[in-house]
C-alpha cells in the first residue's frame, strides 16, 4: 500500500522519448492551424513547421501545455522566417449611440475593416489579431451594457485553393 500511494512509476527512455516526439507533433500542428504566411495568406504545412522548429533547435518541455509552448514557437519562429497568426473575422453590431465612441476605443485593435455599415445600429465585419479578442469583447460588453454584440465569422482567415500563375 505505501508503494502505492507513495512510490513513483518508472518510464522507460523509449516511452519518455515517444511521448516528447508525440508533444512535438502536437506543438507543430497547433503552430499550423493557427498560422499563416503574411505574403500568400496560405496555411504552412506541419512538415514545414517541424523543421522550422528543429532548425531553432526547440526543446518540448513535458510539464508546460502544449498551447502555451506553440504561442512560444511562433514567437520564436518570427524571428527566422515569416509566419504570422491568422486573422479572425468579426462582426460588431453596435447602438447607434455607443457606435461613434466605441468605435474610436476599437480601432487601434482592428488590423482590416472589410465593411461598416451605419443605419439604426453600427455594424462592422473586419479582422483582427486573436491576442487581441478577449480585450474588445470585454470593451463591447462594459461599453454598451450587453446592448452591443459581437459574432465571430470564422477563427481564421486563409486562402485556400490553388494558387493562379499569371
Amino acid at each position: 500500500l505505501q508503494i502505492l500511494s507513495k512510490g513513483e512509476l518508472q518510464v522507460s527512455d523509449k516511452e519518455r522519448h515517444t511521448q516528447l516526439e508525440q508533444m512535438f507533433r502536437d506543438i507543430a500542428t497547433i503552430v499550423a492551424d493557427k498560422c499563416v504566411n503574411p505574403e500568400t495568406k496560405r496555411p504552412y504545412t506541419v512538415i514545414l513547421i517541424e523543421r522550422a522548429m528543429k532548425d531553432i533547435h526547440y526543446s518540448v518541455k513535458p510539464n508546460k501545455s502544449t498551447k502555451q509552448q506553440a504561442l512560444e514557437v511562433i514567437r520564436q519562429l518570427k524571428e527566422t522566417m515569416q509566419i504570422e497568426r491568422a486573422h479572425m473575422r468579426l462582426r460588431f453590431i453596435l447602438p447607434a449611440k455607443e457606435g461613434k465612441k466605441l468605435k474610436e476605443k476599437l480601432k487601434p485593435l482592428i488590423k482590416v475593416t472589410e465593411s461598416e455599415d451605419f443605419q439604426e445600429q453600427l455594424e462592422i465585419v473586419c479582422l483582427i489579431d486573436p491576442g487581441c479578442f478577449r480585450e474588445i469583447d470585454e470593451l463591447i460588453r462594459s461599453e454598451t451594457k450587453g446592448k452591443g454584440s459581437l459574432e465571430v465569422l470564422s477563427l481564421k482567415d486563409v486562402e485556400e485553393g490553388d494558387e493562379k500563375l499569371e
